[in-house]
């Protein structure tokens, strides 16, 4: 049967994530926490791992309930420590220092700040998946894959690529649920440079993309529908979650039920 099998939520966008047991559904559909906070740099724009490889060294643990960030630069052995509500400023500070240029920390509560903004809930992808691609890829750990992708839903029980059958033509949606919270299942997720690269060293491995694309394309389940991939670099499933489910938990250990 298949089930819930992990939950990820990355409270400062681009940096560590932090796995949690359950995690409620925030009224712009995202998850409560996840990607609540963005470094931006003076022109507003994000400072991430698609713009700044070095962002892939800095080590970041959090604690949620306590709002509080643990960040380990390199070359560091040991952590600064900032409250995420009362810090922010010196933590602002370490970062422009980091980066060598002026960044600030921007805050949403209601959306957080997802890649895909029109489809903004929870993107899923199931262990399976992750297992079968980093196959493809020798030396590659399910978990450094699992950081490459960084989805927020994992799905156990079911055989890899299953969440593609979460999306269906443009312009439909699919039903599907999570314990008693209704999802849409929208479009496969594009993929951006972050996966290309080692999710520690910000390293890239060699030819990543072209060999993610032939097998992808490959090892495209015959029930898929083609015509939502213009190109074949796209991998999990974004969402949206209906006004109605605003408040409601997803935990792991539910039921997975699909309505397609």
């Amino acid at each position: 049967m298949s089930n819930l099998a992990k939950i990820f939520l990355y409270p400062i966008k681009s940096l560590d994530g932090v796995e949690v047991e359950k995690a409620t559904i925030l009224p712009g559909g995202a998850l409560l926490y996840d990607r609540e906070f963005a470094i931006l740099d003076a022109q507003g724009r994000f400072v991430n791992g698609k713009r700044h490889a070095k962002i892939h060294l800095l080590r970041s643990k959090f604690s949620l309930n306590e709002r509080v960030l643990y960040l380990q630069l390199p070359g560091s052995k040991s952590s600064q420590v900032f409250h995420l509500d009362e810090e922010l400023k010196s933590l602002e500070a370490t970062l422009s220092d980091y980066f060598g240029f002026a960044v600030k920390l921007a805050q949403n509560t209601n959306l957080g700040f997802p890649d895909d903004t029109d489809s903004p809930g929870p993107t899923v992808i199931s262990t399976a998946t992750l297992t079968e691609v980093a196959s493809w890829f020798p030396g590659m750990s399910v978990d450094e894959m699992r950081r490459r992708m960084r989805a927020n839903i994992e799905i156990d029980g079911v055989p890899a690529f299953w969440e593609d059958r979460l999306f269906t033509a443009s312009g439909e949606t699919v039903s599907f649920s999570i314990g008693d919270v209704q999802f849409l299942g929208v479009n496969p997720c594009q993929r951006c440079v972050v996966p290309t690269r080692d999710s520690y060293l910000g390293e890239a491995y060699p030819n990543f993309q072209k060999i993610f694309v032939q097998k992808r394309q490959a090892t495209m389940p015959s029930w898929v529908d083609a015509s939502r991939f213009n190109h074949f670099f796209r991998l999990s499933v974004n969402t949206r979650v209906a006004a109605s489910e605003v408040g409601k938990t997803i935990e792991v250990g539910n039921n997975i039920n699909s309505y397609r």
